[in-house]
């Protein structure tokens, strides 16, 4: 997903709705369909929401970002589960996945834009905010660093590349470049 897809999803998802809490819990947290239809309200601790991955057994602590705490304020808390059907049940990971599908045909989005895509989103969004493969592997709970490149492979080079060089700045052993005006140097 890129940015502006993101965008067009909030635009026609406003906070409060099923739709827009379903699209936090997978953007915010990164993680698949099958976990977020399983988290609940006991899940939520001191600005953290704790995970115990189906596929991977892995068992993370992701700090809540403050779109993922506006969207759950914002949600109704009727059942032990956060996200439930509309006759107040919880959601398969089935059910879940097809919920997201309808809720990204109706805001119009590209067929490219699938429930799966918010996980790479989401790491692709820690990659370009200079996060470290490790850092982002803490939070999405890939085994695998080659994996987590796999997934951010789309971050926007640009972002890095400036990310990259800022990192340099202060360093007392980088000469000063020289300074290039038309074909020759000054």
């Amino acid at each position: 997903w890129t940015d502006d897809e993101l965008a067009a999803f909030e635009a026609r998802w406003p906070t409060g709705t099923r739709e827009r809490t379903i699209y936090a819990l997978l953007l915010c947290t990164g993680q698949r369909v099958s976990d977020v239809a399983k988290m609940s309200w006991r899940d939520i601790e001191d600005g953290a929401i704790h995970v115990h991955q189906g596929k991977t057994g892995e068992k993370l602590w992701i700090p809540m970002h403050h779109d993922l705490v506006a969207a759950l304020r914002a949600w109704k808390r009727a059942h032990v589960a956060i996200i439930t059907t509309a006759y107040g049940r919880p959601f398969s990971a089935h059910g879940l996945g097809n919920e997201v599908a309808r809720c990204i045909g109706l805001a119009g989005l590209p067929e490219r834009c699938v429930a799966h895509g918010l996980r790479k989103a989401a790491a692709r969004r820690l990659a370009e905010a200079g996060c470290s493969a490790k850092e982002i592997a803490a939070i999405t709970g890939h085994k695998t660093l080659k994996e987590v490149e796999r997934y951010t492979a789309a971050a926007d080079q640009k972002t890095l590349a400036r990310a990259a060089m800022e990192k340099l700045k202060g360093r007392t052993d980088n000469p000063k470049p020289e300074r290039w005006v038309g074909n020759g140097r000054e």
